[in-house]
Protein backbone atom coordinates (compact mmCIF):
# COMPACT_ATOMS: atom_id res chain seq x y z
CA UNK A 1 0.00 0.00 0.00
CA UNK A 2 1.59 3.42 -0.84
CA UNK A 3 1.50 6.38 1.03
CA UNK A 4 1.07 9.38 -1.16
CA UNK A 5 2.93 11.87 1.64
CA UNK A 6 6.46 9.54 0.22
CA UNK A 7 8.63 9.66 -3.25
CA UNK A 8 10.81 7.78 -4.47
CA UNK A 9 14.19 9.38 -3.63
CA UNK A 10 16.09 9.61 -6.81
CA UNK A 11 19.14 12.13 -6.48
CA UNK A 12 22.49 11.20 -7.46
CA UNK A 13 25.73 11.92 -5.80
CA UNK A 14 27.56 14.05 -7.09
CA UNK A 15 31.40 14.12 -7.11
CA UNK A 16 33.95 16.76 -5.45
CA UNK A 17 33.62 19.48 -8.30
CA UNK A 18 30.47 19.34 -8.16
CA UNK A 19 29.59 19.97 -4.94
CA UNK A 20 32.07 22.95 -4.93
CA UNK A 21 30.17 24.60 -7.90
CA UNK A 22 27.10 23.58 -5.66
CA UNK A 23 27.61 25.63 -2.97
CA UNK A 24 29.22 28.56 -4.97
CA UNK A 25 25.56 29.03 -7.05
CA UNK A 26 23.95 29.11 -3.27
CA UNK A 27 26.21 31.98 -3.03
CA UNK A 28 29.10 30.55 -1.02
CA UNK A 29 32.45 32.31 -1.21
CA UNK A 30 35.08 29.70 -2.37
CA UNK A 31 38.92 30.88 -2.74
CA UNK A 32 41.20 28.34 -2.60
CA UNK A 33 39.25 25.37 -4.69
CA UNK A 34 42.13 22.73 -3.14
CA UNK A 35 41.86 23.23 0.15
CA UNK A 36 38.21 23.05 -0.15
CA UNK A 37 38.36 19.57 -1.94
CA UNK A 38 40.59 18.36 0.79
CA UNK A 39 38.27 19.80 3.12
CA UNK A 40 34.90 17.78 1.49
CA UNK A 41 37.10 14.72 0.91
CA UNK A 42 37.57 14.60 5.02
CA UNK A 43 33.58 15.27 5.46
CA UNK A 44 30.76 14.26 3.93
CA UNK A 45 29.06 17.27 1.72
CA UNK A 46 25.47 16.03 3.36
CA UNK A 47 27.58 16.96 7.12
CA UNK A 48 28.54 20.34 5.74
CA UNK A 49 25.17 21.46 4.98
CA UNK A 50 24.13 21.36 8.65
CA UNK A 51 26.76 24.17 9.10
CA UNK A 52 25.83 25.71 6.31
CA UNK A 53 22.27 26.90 7.86
CA UNK A 54 23.46 29.03 10.51
CA UNK A 55 24.99 31.14 7.01
CA UNK A 56 21.32 31.06 5.09
CA UNK A 57 18.81 33.90 4.69
CA UNK A 58 16.82 31.45 3.33
CA UNK A 59 16.94 27.50 2.29
CA UNK A 60 20.30 26.83 -0.08
CA UNK A 61 20.66 31.15 -0.20
CA UNK A 62 24.13 32.23 1.89
CA UNK A 63 24.04 35.55 2.71
CA UNK A 64 26.14 38.29 1.19
CA UNK A 65 29.65 37.71 1.93
CA UNK A 66 29.94 34.21 3.81
CA UNK A 67 32.74 32.31 2.98
CA UNK A 68 33.55 28.46 3.50
CA UNK A 69 36.12 29.70 5.86
CA UNK A 70 32.93 30.89 8.13
CA UNK A 71 31.40 26.97 7.47
CA UNK A 72 34.80 25.62 8.53
CA UNK A 73 34.65 27.60 11.58
CA UNK A 74 31.29 27.04 12.74
CA UNK A 75 32.57 23.23 11.64
CA UNK A 76 35.93 22.89 14.43
CA UNK A 77 33.85 25.36 16.88
CA UNK A 78 31.10 22.10 17.19
CA UNK A 79 33.81 19.86 17.14
CA UNK A 80 36.25 21.16 19.86
CA UNK A 81 32.36 22.34 21.96
CA UNK A 82 31.22 17.85 21.19
CA UNK A 83 35.02 16.74 22.96
CA UNK A 84 34.11 19.74 26.05
CA UNK A 85 30.75 17.96 26.53
CA UNK A 86 31.90 14.49 25.84
CA UNK A 87 34.69 14.80 28.71
CA UNK A 88 32.22 16.14 31.01
CA UNK A 89 29.47 13.65 30.28
CA UNK A 90 32.19 10.96 30.97
CA UNK A 91 31.97 12.18 34.53
CA UNK A 92 28.66 12.14 35.03
CA UNK A 93 27.88 8.70 33.39
CA UNK A 94 30.84 7.21 35.79
CA UNK A 95 29.57 9.05 38.72
CA UNK A 96 25.94 7.75 37.81
CA UNK A 97 27.27 3.72 37.50
CA UNK A 98 28.67 4.21 41.05
CA UNK A 99 25.32 5.97 42.44
CA UNK A 100 23.32 3.40 40.94
CA UNK A 101 25.55 0.22 41.75
CA UNK A 102 26.09 1.08 44.69
CA UNK A 103 22.47 1.88 46.44
CA UNK A 104 21.10 -1.09 44.43
CA UNK A 105 24.16 -3.50 46.17
CA UNK A 106 23.71 -2.27 49.79
CA UNK A 107 19.40 -1.82 49.00
CA UNK A 108 18.60 -5.32 47.32
CA UNK A 109 22.00 -7.18 47.23
CA UNK A 110 24.42 -7.88 44.68
CA UNK A 111 21.46 -9.59 42.43
CA UNK A 112 18.18 -7.38 43.23
CA UNK A 113 18.46 -5.94 40.07
CA UNK A 114 17.43 -9.04 38.10
CA UNK A 115 13.84 -9.23 41.17
CA UNK A 116 10.68 -7.39 38.70
CA UNK A 117 9.49 -6.67 42.13
CA UNK A 118 12.34 -4.09 42.68
CA UNK A 119 11.54 -2.11 39.60
CA UNK A 120 7.96 -0.79 38.58
CA UNK A 121 6.35 0.26 35.64
CA UNK A 122 5.43 4.14 36.00
CA UNK A 123 2.38 5.99 34.79
CA UNK A 124 3.45 9.06 33.18
CA UNK A 125 2.83 12.29 35.06
CA UNK A 126 0.79 14.85 33.59
CA UNK A 127 4.00 16.89 33.68
CA UNK A 128 6.47 15.09 32.53
CA UNK A 129 6.69 14.35 28.82
CA UNK A 130 10.40 12.51 28.06
CA UNK A 131 9.78 9.61 30.93
CA UNK A 132 11.34 6.34 29.45
CA UNK A 133 9.41 3.22 29.82
CA UNK A 134 10.69 0.53 31.35
CA UNK A 135 9.82 -3.63 30.52
CA UNK A 136 12.48 -5.65 33.05
CA UNK A 137 12.54 -8.29 30.93
CA UNK A 138 13.92 -6.76 27.68
CA UNK A 139 16.04 -4.39 29.85
CA UNK A 140 18.01 -7.55 31.58
CA UNK A 141 18.08 -9.78 28.28
CA UNK A 142 19.56 -6.47 26.91
CA UNK A 143 22.09 -6.84 29.78
CA UNK A 144 22.82 -10.61 29.41
CA UNK A 145 23.66 -9.97 25.45
CA UNK A 146 26.00 -7.41 27.03
CA UNK A 147 28.12 -9.43 29.55
CA UNK A 148 28.34 -12.26 26.97
CA UNK A 149 30.23 -9.79 24.45
CA UNK A 150 32.02 -8.36 27.15
CA UNK A 151 35.68 -8.79 27.14
CA UNK A 152 36.85 -7.01 29.96
CA UNK A 153 38.65 -9.00 32.38
CA UNK A 154 36.73 -8.69 35.49
CA UNK A 155 33.59 -10.00 33.61
CA UNK A 156 35.91 -13.39 31.85
CA UNK A 157 37.08 -13.82 35.65
CA UNK A 158 33.18 -14.11 36.43
CA UNK A 159 31.96 -16.06 33.31
CA UNK A 160 34.88 -18.59 34.21
CA UNK A 161 34.01 -18.70 38.04
CA UNK A 162 30.87 -18.31 38.70
CA UNK A 163 27.47 -20.20 37.74
CA UNK A 164 25.33 -16.66 37.63
CA UNK A 165 26.86 -15.51 34.45
CA UNK A 166 25.43 -14.04 31.72
CA UNK A 167 23.58 -12.70 34.85
CA UNK A 168 26.20 -10.10 36.62
CA UNK A 169 25.90 -8.36 40.09
CA UNK A 170 24.75 -5.19 40.06
CA UNK A 171 28.24 -3.42 40.46
CA UNK A 172 29.62 -5.54 37.63
CA UNK A 173 26.56 -4.49 35.86
CA UNK A 174 26.39 -0.85 35.79
CA UNK A 175 30.10 -0.73 34.79
CA UNK A 176 28.97 -2.94 31.15
CA UNK A 177 25.59 -1.85 30.22
CA UNK A 178 25.65 1.17 27.79
CA UNK A 179 24.52 4.88 29.85
CA UNK A 180 21.63 4.53 27.80
CA UNK A 181 20.92 1.19 29.37
CA UNK A 182 21.33 3.07 33.06
CA UNK A 183 19.35 5.76 31.90
CA UNK A 184 16.41 3.38 31.44
CA UNK A 185 17.05 1.02 34.80
CA UNK A 186 16.97 4.51 37.04
CA UNK A 187 13.42 5.11 35.18
CA UNK A 188 12.21 1.66 36.14
CA UNK A 189 13.37 1.82 39.79
CA UNK A 190 11.38 2.09 42.88
CA UNK A 191 10.79 6.28 43.66
CA UNK A 192 12.83 5.27 46.92
CA UNK A 193 15.78 4.25 45.35
CA UNK A 194 15.17 7.01 42.68
CA UNK A 195 15.03 9.64 45.78
CA UNK A 196 18.10 7.99 46.76
CA UNK A 197 20.52 8.26 43.93
CA UNK A 198 18.56 11.74 42.81
CA UNK A 199 19.64 13.21 46.80
CA UNK A 200 23.21 13.09 45.53
CA UNK A 201 22.55 15.81 43.03
CA UNK A 202 20.30 17.46 44.94
CA UNK A 203 17.31 17.08 42.75
CA UNK A 204 13.96 15.19 42.56
CA UNK A 205 14.16 12.14 41.21
CA UNK A 206 11.67 12.93 38.69
CA UNK A 207 13.87 15.77 37.14
CA UNK A 208 17.08 13.47 37.31
CA UNK A 209 15.09 10.84 35.69
CA UNK A 210 14.35 13.56 32.68
CA UNK A 211 17.98 14.86 32.88
CA UNK A 212 19.61 11.66 32.31
CA UNK A 213 17.35 10.90 29.31
CA UNK A 214 18.32 14.12 27.90
CA UNK A 215 21.99 13.07 28.52
CA UNK A 216 21.78 10.30 26.85
CA UNK A 217 20.83 11.68 23.85
CA UNK A 218 23.46 14.63 23.83
CA UNK A 219 26.32 12.09 24.44
CA UNK A 220 24.77 9.75 21.45
CA UNK A 221 25.28 12.90 19.56
CA UNK A 222 28.40 14.03 20.59
CA UNK A 223 29.59 10.23 19.47
CA UNK A 224 28.42 10.19 15.96
CA UNK A 225 30.10 13.69 15.90
CA UNK A 226 26.79 15.16 15.21
CA UNK A 227 26.12 19.46 14.99
CA UNK A 228 25.74 20.21 18.60
CA UNK A 229 26.18 23.85 18.86
CA UNK A 230 23.10 25.45 17.35
CA UNK A 231 21.20 22.10 17.45
CA UNK A 232 17.89 22.44 18.48
CA UNK A 233 16.85 19.24 20.76
CA UNK A 234 14.30 17.00 20.13
CA UNK A 235 14.74 15.22 23.57
CA UNK A 236 14.06 17.64 26.10
CA UNK A 237 14.89 17.45 29.68
CA UNK A 238 11.77 19.09 32.48
CA UNK A 239 12.99 21.66 34.40
CA UNK A 240 12.59 22.64 38.38
CA UNK A 241 9.79 25.42 38.31
CA UNK A 242 12.04 27.49 40.06
CA UNK A 243 13.63 30.73 39.05
CA UNK A 244 16.97 29.88 38.01
CA UNK A 245 15.81 27.01 35.64
CA UNK A 246 13.12 29.19 34.09
CA UNK A 247 12.35 32.06 31.91
CA UNK A 248 14.14 34.53 31.73
CA UNK A 249 17.20 33.59 33.50
CA UNK A 250 17.01 29.95 31.20
CA UNK A 251 14.85 31.13 27.99
CA UNK A 252 14.18 27.30 27.21
CA UNK A 253 14.80 23.75 27.58
CA UNK A 254 15.54 22.78 23.85
CA UNK A 255 19.04 24.44 23.57
CA UNK A 256 22.42 24.28 24.08
CA UNK A 257 22.83 25.91 27.14
CA UNK A 258 20.39 24.40 28.94
CA UNK A 259 22.08 21.33 28.48
CA UNK A 260 25.14 23.22 29.95
CA UNK A 261 23.37 24.24 33.35
CA UNK A 262 22.32 20.40 33.91
CA UNK A 263 26.02 19.04 33.47
CA UNK A 264 27.24 22.19 35.74
CA UNK A 265 24.64 21.63 38.35
CA UNK A 266 25.41 17.65 38.16
CA UNK A 267 29.23 18.02 37.94
CA UNK A 268 29.34 20.43 41.25
CA UNK A 269 28.06 17.51 43.21
CA UNK A 270 31.08 15.22 42.23
CA UNK A 271 33.51 16.25 45.25
CA UNK A 272 36.05 13.68 43.61
CA UNK A 273 36.19 16.52 40.63
CA UNK A 274 36.13 19.34 42.12
CA UNK A 275 39.33 20.96 40.49
CA UNK A 276 38.81 19.37 37.85
CA UNK A 277 35.34 20.85 37.02
CA UNK A 278 36.52 24.11 37.77
CA UNK A 279 38.97 24.44 34.87
CA UNK A 280 36.49 22.38 32.52
CA UNK A 281 34.22 25.93 33.22
CA UNK A 282 37.15 27.83 31.93
CA UNK A 283 37.49 25.24 28.82
CA UNK A 284 34.20 26.02 28.18
CA UNK A 285 34.12 29.76 29.08
CA UNK A 286 36.72 30.72 27.09
CA UNK A 287 35.50 28.42 23.71
CA UNK A 288 32.04 30.19 24.03
CA UNK A 289 33.78 33.46 23.49
CA UNK A 290 34.90 32.60 20.10
CA UNK A 291 32.02 31.63 18.58
CA UNK A 292 31.79 31.53 14.60
CA UNK A 293 28.91 34.09 14.53
CA UNK A 294 29.59 36.50 16.81
CA UNK A 295 26.52 38.67 16.50
CA UNK A 296 23.93 35.68 16.88
CA UNK A 297 25.61 33.08 18.59
CA UNK A 298 23.82 33.13 21.92
CA UNK A 299 20.20 33.08 20.60
CA UNK A 300 21.27 30.03 18.66
CA UNK A 301 22.99 28.10 21.94
CA UNK A 302 20.48 29.34 24.18
CA UNK A 303 22.49 31.44 26.00
CA UNK A 304 21.50 34.64 27.83
CA UNK A 305 23.19 38.12 27.40
CA UNK A 306 24.60 37.41 31.23
CA UNK A 307 25.16 33.95 31.20
CA UNK A 308 28.55 33.64 33.18
CA UNK A 309 26.47 35.13 35.89
CA UNK A 310 23.63 32.18 35.94
CA UNK A 311 23.57 31.13 39.63
CA UNK A 312 23.49 27.34 38.58
CA UNK A 313 27.06 28.23 35.90
CA UNK A 314 28.42 29.92 39.10
CA UNK A 315 27.02 27.86 41.78
CA UNK A 316 25.58 30.31 43.70
CA UNK A 317 22.64 29.63 46.44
Amino acid sequence: MSNQRHHNFSKQWIDLPAQIKLLQSRGLIVSDTRATTAFLQHVQFFALNGYCGAFEVRKHVFAHGTTLEHVQAAYNFDRELRDLFTEALEWIEIDIRSSIGGHVAATHGPFGHLSPENFFRPNKPFFLDTRQDFHHARWRSQLQKDALKSLEPYVLHFREKYEQFPDLPIWIATEVMPFGSLSKMYAGMLRQDQRAIAGRYGIQNAFLESWLHHLVHVRNLCAHHARLWDRVFVVRPNLPPIPRWQSPLLPGNDRLFCSLLIIAHMLRRCLAIESTFAQWRERVESHLKNPPLPAMHRARMGLTQDWLRHPVWTGLK
